[in-house]
Protein backbone atom coordinates (compact mmCIF):
# COMPACT_ATOMS: atom_id res chain seq x y z
CA UNK A 1 0.00 0.00 0.00
CA UNK A 2 1.23 3.49 -1.13
CA UNK A 3 0.70 6.32 1.26
CA UNK A 4 1.11 9.79 0.79
CA UNK A 5 2.20 12.55 3.38
CA UNK A 6 1.84 16.19 2.13
CA UNK A 7 3.27 19.11 3.46
CA UNK A 8 4.82 21.86 3.41
CA UNK A 9 7.88 21.01 5.42
CA UNK A 10 9.67 24.58 5.42
CA UNK A 11 11.30 23.49 7.25
CA UNK A 12 11.24 19.56 8.05
CA UNK A 13 11.22 18.81 11.69
CA UNK A 14 11.91 16.00 14.06
CA UNK A 15 8.36 15.67 14.28
CA UNK A 16 7.76 15.27 10.24
CA UNK A 17 10.58 12.89 10.72
CA UNK A 18 8.57 10.60 13.25
CA UNK A 19 6.14 10.77 11.25
CA UNK A 20 7.85 9.57 8.13
CA UNK A 21 9.75 6.96 10.16
CA UNK A 22 6.89 5.43 11.56
CA UNK A 23 4.36 5.48 8.29
CA UNK A 24 7.80 3.57 6.77
CA UNK A 25 6.83 0.95 8.82
CA UNK A 26 3.16 1.03 8.22
CA UNK A 27 3.22 1.40 4.38
CA UNK A 28 5.18 -0.66 1.68
CA UNK A 29 6.03 2.72 0.20
CA UNK A 30 5.67 6.44 1.25
CA UNK A 31 6.11 9.41 -0.63
CA UNK A 32 6.65 12.63 1.08
CA UNK A 33 4.92 15.31 -1.34
CA UNK A 34 6.57 18.97 -0.48
CA UNK A 35 3.57 21.21 -1.82
CA UNK A 36 4.55 23.87 -4.04
CA UNK A 37 2.07 26.97 -2.63
CA UNK A 38 2.11 29.85 -4.45
CA UNK A 39 0.16 31.75 -1.93
CA UNK A 40 3.00 31.48 0.62
CA UNK A 41 6.67 32.90 1.03
CA UNK A 42 8.39 30.02 1.99
CA UNK A 43 12.39 30.27 3.87
CA UNK A 44 13.11 27.48 1.71
CA UNK A 45 13.05 27.26 -2.33
CA UNK A 46 10.76 23.79 -2.84
CA UNK A 47 14.30 22.17 -4.52
CA UNK A 48 16.33 23.23 -0.71
CA UNK A 49 12.87 21.72 1.58
CA UNK A 50 13.35 18.09 -0.79
CA UNK A 51 17.05 18.29 -0.50
CA UNK A 52 16.85 18.37 3.69
CA UNK A 53 13.83 15.71 3.69
CA UNK A 54 15.71 13.56 1.32
CA UNK A 55 19.40 13.86 3.40
CA UNK A 56 17.09 12.50 6.49
CA UNK A 57 15.53 9.68 4.80
CA UNK A 58 18.20 8.42 2.41
CA UNK A 59 18.14 5.08 5.08
CA UNK A 60 14.48 4.70 5.12
CA UNK A 61 14.42 2.61 1.32
CA UNK A 62 10.93 2.78 0.82
CA UNK A 63 10.27 6.42 1.56
CA UNK A 64 10.35 8.84 -1.73
CA UNK A 65 10.72 12.47 -1.41
CA UNK A 66 8.50 14.76 -4.61
CA UNK A 67 7.18 17.77 -5.18
CA UNK A 68 3.72 18.45 -6.49
CA UNK A 69 1.08 21.28 -6.87
CA UNK A 70 -2.50 21.39 -6.85
CA UNK A 71 -4.85 18.70 -5.26
CA UNK A 72 -3.22 16.33 -3.03
CA UNK A 73 -6.15 13.51 -4.03
CA UNK A 74 -4.83 14.24 -7.86
CA UNK A 75 -1.46 13.85 -7.01
CA UNK A 76 -1.94 10.72 -5.20
CA UNK A 77 -4.02 9.02 -7.70
CA UNK A 78 -1.26 9.90 -10.25
CA UNK A 79 1.19 7.85 -7.95
CA UNK A 80 -1.21 4.83 -7.33
CA UNK A 81 -1.79 6.00 -3.46
CA UNK A 82 -4.56 4.32 -1.11
CA UNK A 83 -3.73 6.58 1.83
CA UNK A 84 -3.01 10.26 2.77
CA UNK A 85 -1.07 10.29 5.83
CA UNK A 86 -1.21 13.00 8.18
CA UNK A 87 0.09 13.50 11.73
CA UNK A 88 -1.92 15.07 14.99
CA UNK A 89 -0.29 16.91 17.11
CA UNK A 90 -3.70 18.47 19.50
CA UNK A 91 -7.08 18.69 19.48
CA UNK A 92 -7.04 21.74 17.36
CA UNK A 93 -5.42 19.67 14.33
CA UNK A 94 -7.63 16.98 14.59
CA UNK A 95 -10.73 20.04 13.77
CA UNK A 96 -8.66 20.81 10.75
CA UNK A 97 -7.20 17.68 9.39
CA UNK A 98 -10.87 15.65 9.98
CA UNK A 99 -12.45 18.44 7.77
CA UNK A 100 -9.60 18.08 5.22
CA UNK A 101 -10.26 14.26 5.27
CA UNK A 102 -13.90 14.89 4.42
CA UNK A 103 -13.53 17.20 1.93
CA UNK A 104 -10.90 14.70 0.31
CA UNK A 105 -13.01 11.95 0.53
CA UNK A 106 -15.73 13.95 -1.51
CA UNK A 107 -12.98 13.86 -3.97
CA UNK A 108 -11.90 10.87 -4.53
CA UNK A 109 -13.30 8.17 -2.46
CA UNK A 110 -10.97 5.12 -2.98
CA UNK A 111 -8.17 7.42 -1.27
CA UNK A 112 -8.51 6.98 2.67
CA UNK A 113 -7.21 9.40 5.42
CA UNK A 114 -4.53 7.51 8.24
CA UNK A 115 -3.79 9.78 11.47
CA UNK A 116 -0.66 8.90 13.36
CA UNK A 117 -1.05 11.03 16.82
CA UNK A 118 2.86 12.37 17.22
CA UNK A 119 5.44 11.47 19.58
CA UNK A 120 4.67 12.93 23.11
CA UNK A 121 8.12 14.75 22.59
CA UNK A 122 6.79 16.30 19.58
CA UNK A 123 3.80 17.34 20.81
CA UNK A 124 4.29 21.13 20.18
CA UNK A 125 6.51 20.98 17.22
CA UNK A 126 5.82 22.94 14.13
CA UNK A 127 7.58 24.30 11.49
CA UNK A 128 6.01 27.94 12.43
CA UNK A 129 7.45 27.22 15.88
CA UNK A 130 10.91 26.54 14.59
CA UNK A 131 11.61 29.84 12.77
CA UNK A 132 9.66 31.70 15.12
CA UNK A 133 12.57 30.65 17.48
CA UNK A 134 15.08 30.88 15.24
CA UNK A 135 14.27 34.58 13.95
CA UNK A 136 14.84 35.56 17.96
CA UNK A 137 17.90 33.69 17.85
CA UNK A 138 17.25 30.93 19.84
CA UNK A 139 18.19 27.43 19.63
CA UNK A 140 16.52 25.18 17.18
CA UNK A 141 19.28 22.05 17.41
CA UNK A 142 17.14 19.56 18.97
CA UNK A 143 13.83 20.45 16.83
CA UNK A 144 15.37 20.06 13.34
CA UNK A 145 18.14 17.56 12.10
CA UNK A 146 21.51 19.10 12.35
CA UNK A 147 21.67 20.17 8.85
CA UNK A 148 18.67 21.96 9.01
CA UNK A 149 19.13 23.62 11.98
CA UNK A 150 22.63 24.89 9.85
CA UNK A 151 20.53 26.42 6.95
CA UNK A 152 17.88 28.09 8.95
CA UNK A 153 20.62 29.89 11.51
CA UNK A 154 21.98 30.98 7.47
CA UNK A 155 18.66 32.16 6.64
CA UNK A 156 18.74 34.43 9.64
CA UNK A 157 22.08 34.88 9.12
CA UNK A 158 23.18 34.10 12.70
CA UNK A 159 26.00 32.64 14.24
CA UNK A 160 25.10 29.08 16.12
CA UNK A 161 23.36 29.88 18.88
CA UNK A 162 24.33 27.97 22.07
CA UNK A 163 22.06 25.27 23.56
CA UNK A 164 21.41 25.08 27.16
Amino acid sequence: MIAIYPGSFDPVTLGHLDIIQRGSRLFAQVIVAVLRNPNKTPLFTVERRLEQIRLCTKHLTNVEVDAFAGLTVKYAQMHGAQVLLRGLRAISDFEVELQMAHTNKTLSHDIETVFLATSNEYSFLSSSVVKEIAKFGGSVDHLVPPHVALDIYQCYAQNHPVSN
